[in-house]
């Protein structure tokens, strides 16, 4: 081979690197985290995995809703991170059951947290399975009802980052022209403030389908999942939709927020709507007689092998708590500030010693199991009516 055979050789991937380079270093400037080397989205991305095996121990975790220090503390009390916020859960699998989005300033900053969590539990033989709930859904289709103005923010300042990466890469030869990711987007909103105007754009640009923060992030979330023996969704399953299918449910709203479904701006009929997967709440009000346990019962019998359905998306002012016999477990305690700022729990689910819940509520100091996390309260279910549960005290896990 001759020499200039060679430097072309060499010099062909200059333009790959350099755009490696310009992404980590967007990533890091906005977020302060260096993240993983990730390729090019495939024109074929593989939809989302549905069903994993039982593991050892499995960690749920509720609503995180922009709180970034609150969504820390959870993975912290479950000792899945260590103070410098690595990865210690070994081979846990940890569960995060969706709406990371809307109530808070920090929601990218989840997910870039969220994100960095998976390769380091991937490197350990753990897995960090995240899932969409109804915020998610709502912001891809371009509800920010309850979009916060720090969240709009942080939006904005991120479209900052990125539009100026995009800039250094169109410097150089031999890379493809990035597409603008304003294009279509009106540049003022009638029923909005002017100063929320760039914050909108900027939100609308990341998170439509195909957009940039949508498609790396959202479009690898699952909608249901099945671990073990349980089943995970945000807001609940009806037999209907397992009939449809769940690996269906998980490539088709995966292939809508990439883009790739040509279904336009709208999600699946069966992500809208009272009824809907991330919706549901027929199986989540704090009064156990008002669930419907029949629809519940019938829905879990069709999936083999599972015995409990686990899902966020209604705050449970009691805790952490199981109805139903317990086949069905709510696990959003309202964390975030921009919520009820209710103290963190999560669920843990073990091979060997079965349910129970792990919490940083002092009223349950004395039962203190410190070979795991900084507290645990065995059992599920009210343990009194809801109306004499009191008020939670605000302390540091």
């Amino acid at each position: 081979m001759s020499t200039r055979e060679n430097h072309i050789g060499i010099c062909k991937n200059v333009p790959h690197l350099l755009s490696s380079f310009v992404d980590t270093f967007v990533d890091h400037s906005f977020s302060g985290i260096f993240p993983p080397h990730h390729h090019p989205t495939p024109l074929n991305e593989t939809p989302p995995q549905t069903r994993f095996e039982k593991p050892d121990r499995l960690v749920a975790i509720g609503d995180l809703h922009g709180d970034l220090d609150k969504s820390k503390e959870a993975f912290r009390i479950a000792g899945l991170i260590d103070s410098s916020d690595r990865w210690t859960g070994g081979t846990t699998v940890a569960v995060q059951v969706g709406d990371v989005l809307d109530r808070g300033g920090d929601e990218l900053k989840i997910l870039f947290f969220l994100e960095r969590l998976k390769r380091e539990a991937e490197r350990e033989g753990g897995e960090v399975v995240t899932m969409n709930g109804n915020h998610e859904i709502m912001n891809v289709e371009g509800d920010f009802r309850f979009v916060t103005k720090e969240g709009l923010e942080e939006f904005r300042v991120w479209s900052d980052w990125y539009c100026l990466g995009n800039k250094m890469k169109s410097l150089c030869r031999g890379l493809v022209k990035e597409k603008d990711i304003y294009e279509g987007i009106p540049m003022s909103f009638p029923r909005a403030k002017a100063e929320c105007f760039d914050g909108i754009r900027a939100r609308i640009a990341a998170l439509r389908p195909e957009g940039p923060i949508a498609k790396r992030f959202l479009s690898k979330n699952q909608t249901v999942a099945v671990v073990g023996d349980s089943v995970f969704v945000h807001g609940g399953l009806l037999a209907e939709h397992i009939e449809y299918g769940l690996e269906r449910i998980n490539e088709e709203v995966s292939s809508w927020i990439n883009g790739s479904r040509g279904g336009g701006r709208y999600a699946p009929g069966y992500c809208r709507g009272g009824n809907s997967v991330v919706w549901l709440r027929k199986f989540s009000d704090e009064r156990p007689h008002r669930c419907d346990c029949a629809a519940l019962e019938h829905a879990l019998s069709t999936i083999p092998g599972v015995k409990r359905m686990i899902m966020g998306h209604t705050i449970q002012e009691a805790g952490i708590n199981g109805v139903c016999d317990d086949k069905a477990i709510r696990i959003d305690v309202g964390m975030s500030k921009g919520c009820s700022d209710g103290l963190p729990e999560v669920l843990e689910i073990r091979k060997d010693s079965g349910v129970r819940i792990v919490t940083s509520n002092p009223l349950y100091k004395e039962k203190m199991d410190t070979h795991l996390a900084p507290g645990s309260k065995t059992g599920l279910g009210f343990v009194v009516p809801v109306e004499h549960v009191p008020k939670q005290v605000e302390v540091k896990a």
